[in-house]
């Protein structure tokens, strides 16, 4: 990100903004032959390789960018699908509830290794359906709380994976939303009541809420059908801006989120750098990228005969924090210098 200074203000830019188009050109094509690929039906299975059973909380299409990731990470323990190692997918398309049915599946398939990536659903349908299969989970999140291990560092039994810190800065988003808003006393958060982690989130919000001086408005949403009402609340209440809790329902969805917020004219955080490169104002959270290629990493290295219990869960501490200056300036705001200051990435 380049500085510019001139009149008095910070003008910040995406640098190379040709070289970044065309990345993102090459990594759209790569994103969406992985998920054709992972969305084929299975055929016969190849017994003379090992076989990973990968448990999707939506579809490949959804997923397409985290599936490159993962098979990056694979990739650098030497397997790459088709060649040394098969692949078993089974995609819930949002439905959460039929996670248990498909982990029960794959474990019934017999295959060497599960994955569980993208939230706590996910992994605890693997955990009460695979029995002694090994499993490696992905999700934001202490996975020592949600029971899955028995510590980070010595994970114990047949689960291990990688955490993100999307989960612990949800107070963060409500922070850089009251410093974009600092008249604003009432925010308004979006939580999803289902989810494993929303009750130490929204203890947290109220903590930050509490320090700051702030009130806030919780509206739950669970379904797609629901998220309009959220936006449309947030707006009749005047909250100065609409917070979302880490949740992967939201992320997967992060259009259409970026889409109702233009629509209702309503400022929103969310997790996912989706949300802004979509239209949307700002994200913060882990990075995907980073978690899906180290759950890769973790499913080869199972897959070469180490054991869940000695692989320490990897905690990814980075966390990214993007702004999108169009949203912003069509919904009539200013960012202040602090923020840009702060941001990783500031699309003009």
């Amino acid at each position: 990100m380049s500085v510019v200074s001139g009149d008095g203000q910070l003008l910040y830019r995406l640098c190379h903004h040709r070289a970044n188009a065309w990345m993102r050109r090459r990594d759209f094509i790569a994103s969406m032959a992985v998920a054709a690929a992972w969305a084929a039906p299975a055929g016969a299975q190849q017994s003379a390789i090992p076989v990973i059973g990968y448990l999707g909380p939506e579809t490949p299409e959804r997923s397409a960018s985290r599936l490159v990731a993962f098979a990056e990470g694979l990739a650098e323990t030497g397997y790459v699908e088709g060649r040394n190692v098969s692949i078993l997918s089974r995609w819930a398309d949002g439905k959460y509830l039929e996670l248990p049915a498909l982990a029960a599946e794959l474990a019934a398939s017999r295959v060497t290794v599960m994955v569980a990536p993208g939230g706590a659903e996910v992994a605890l349908a693997a955990k009460t359906a695979a029995g002694g299969l090994p499993i490696v989970f992905e999700l934001g999140g202490d996975p020592v709380a949600l029971g899955l291990v028995n510590s980070l560092s010595r994970p114990g039994g047949t689960m291990t994976g990688v955490t993100s810190l999307s989960v612990e800065v949800s107070r963060k988003r409500l922070e850089f939303m009251s410093e974009l808003s600092p008249a604003a006393k009432l925010f308004a958060i979006a939580a999803n009541p289902t989810s494993p982690t929303v009750g130490s989130q929204l203890k947290s919000l109220d903590a930050a809420a509490s320090a700051l001086g702030l009130r806030l408005h919780v509206l739950n949403a669970s379904k797609s059908d629901e998220f309009e009402g959220i936006f449309t609340s947030a707006r009749a209440m005047g909250a100065g801006g609409l917070v979302f809790t880490s949740d992967p329902y939201f992320a997967y969805r992060s259009a259409r989120l970026a889409e109702l917020a233009a629509r209702h004219g309503v400022p929103a955080i969310t997790q996912a750098r989706d949300f802004p490169l979509a239209g949307g104002l700002m994200s913060y959270g882990g990075d995907f990228r980073q978690s899906h290629r180290h759950t890769g990493i973790y499913a080869g290295r199972i897959l070469k005969g180490e054991k869940p219990a000695d692989l320490p869960v990897q905690r990814v501490t980075k966390v990214e924090f993007f702004i999108n200056l169009k949203a912003a300036q069509a919904l009539g705001l200013t960012v202040p210098p602090s923020l840009l200051s702060s941001a990783d990435v500031v699309i003009e």
